[in-house]
């Protein structure tokens, strides 16, 4: 995955980094192992949403939704994944994630 276009990390992520350094690095790494594999990174970003979706993750959401714009997903792309979702994660979540997603796109 192309990395080198990612959005910049929220102001309370960098300041926990700093506080934290290994715990960051040891982040960093998981990030990057999973990068490995055949799946180009638009598609990558999209599975990551639906994984933030599923563990119910508003920040996580949001990051993911930043990172899979940024990687040129769009915004129907992105509310596809919610869609699809909706019917594993149940219709309250699917529409609490609809608009952690809607804060991004604003």
């Amino acid at each position: 995955m192309n990395l080198a276009k990612e959005p910049s990390p929220p102001k309370t992520f960098t300041e926990f980094s700093r506080r934290y350094p290994k715990i960051a690095s040891a982040w960093s790494l998981l990030g990057e192992a999973g990068t490995e594999g055949p799946l180009d990174e638009k598609t990558a970003r999209l599975v990551k949403l639906g994984v933030s979706l599923a563990s119910r993750s508003e920040g996580a959401t949001h990051s993911a939704t930043r990172k899979a714009l940024a990687s040129g997903a769009s915004a129907e792309e992105i509310f596809q994944v919610v869609a699809l979702a909706a019917s594993t994660i149940g219709l309250p979540a699917a529409v609490a994630a609809f608009t952690w997603i809607q804060d991004e796109l604003k």
